[in-house]
């Protein structure tokens, strides 16, 4: 009971299981019951888990990484007609910028789609041990991902132990290495928490607070908001009206946000897609400045600095 008052559920579960089945892996009792309450649960994905989906698509690939066992974010990519394949602990592949590497990478495990089969998931204290110090499973997972994208939690803590710790490991290596990427993550309070906020920048991850009132509309609004505007899969209508709205001023009047979201259009598309904005912000009777900028950002591009 103390254990569960302090938090420490992994720690539970595992003494639980130890006390109850004799055993720490494998068809435990505790293993099936804690599958088939979450089988009971939500069965219909969230507007939230659509946009995260959208937002996974790095152009011919969808990635996304994921701590739940549920699987409502495939359900997700179904509905929007662009199935993806299902990974988790050791079936998941390396990170890498081919498109091999895509799908949903359950890092902590999966429910298995069919309720007589055992689904190996990351439960327990030992479960953690296992996957993380023994196998590495999900530390060079993390270590590989770190240097090819930047990473962006949503929806979680990372308060588990052995996360908190890999994350700081993480943070560490950026002294060492050029190459790792940043990390961000969307943190949301009811009211200002300073202390949580020191502690996600301790760890090398940059806090995007938004406010969390309405079960987090204002986070489930932005990423719709983001994956509509996105340059690889986003709404061709909503895009094209952003920028007559923005070129409407010259860029030096232009807020700061604008000239991001200008610049972000064009950095984040392919060759084809520039062109074609290009044609529109022309059309549209844009300034030179921004034309100016138009130029700056492909150069960039065709010398490698694309971000």
């Amino acid at each position: 009971m103390k254990r569960f008052i302090l938090g420490d559920y992994d720690v539970v579960l595992g003494m639980l299981e130890r006390r109850l089945d004799d055993q720490t892996r494998g068809d435990s009792q505790v293993r099936r019951t804690v599958a088939s309450i979450l089988r009971s649960g939500t069965v219909s994905p969230a507007p939230i888990h659509k946009a995260l989906i959208a937002l996974a698509d790095r152009g011919g690939a969808r990635t996304i990484v994921t701590t739940n066992f549920d699987l409502l974010l495939q359900v997700a990519a179904q509905r929007l007609r662009s199935p993806v394949e299902t990974y988790s602990l050791g079936s998941m592949p390396r990170p890498s910028r081919n498109s091999e590497f895509s799908g949903v990478l359950h890092i902590h495990g999966a429910l298995d789609k069919s309720p007589e089969r055992i689904s190996e998931l990351v439960l327990s204290d030992q479960d953690f041990g296992e996957f993380y110090l023994r196998r590495r499973v999900v530390p060079d997972f993390i270590y590989d991902a770190a240097r090819l994208y930047h990473l962006v939690l949503v929806g979680y803590s990372a308060n588990d132990p052995p996360m908190r710790y890999l994350l700081n490991a993480v943070a560490a290596d950026g002294k060492r290495f050029d190459d790792l990427k940043e990390r961000f993550t969307f943190f949301g309070t009811n009211s200002p928490d300073a202390v949580a906020l020191a502690d996600w920048n301790g760890r090398g991850i940059t806090p995007i607070h938004y406010d969390s009132t309405n079960g987090h509309d204002a986070l489930r609004a932005t990423l719709e908001r983001w994956a509509a505007l996105s340059a690889i899969n986003g709404k061709k209508k909503i895009v094209d009206a952003e920028l007559r709205r923005i070129v409407r001023n010259s860029r030096s009047a232009a807020k700061d946000s604008n000239r991001d979201l200008f610049d972000h259009f064009f950095r984040r598309s392919n060759a084809s897609e520039r062109v074609r904005l290009s044609a529109l912000v022309s059309e549209a009777k844009a300034e030179i400045d921004w034309l100016d900028a138009v130029v700056k950002i492909c150069a960039e591009a065709e010398r490698g600095l694309k971000p």
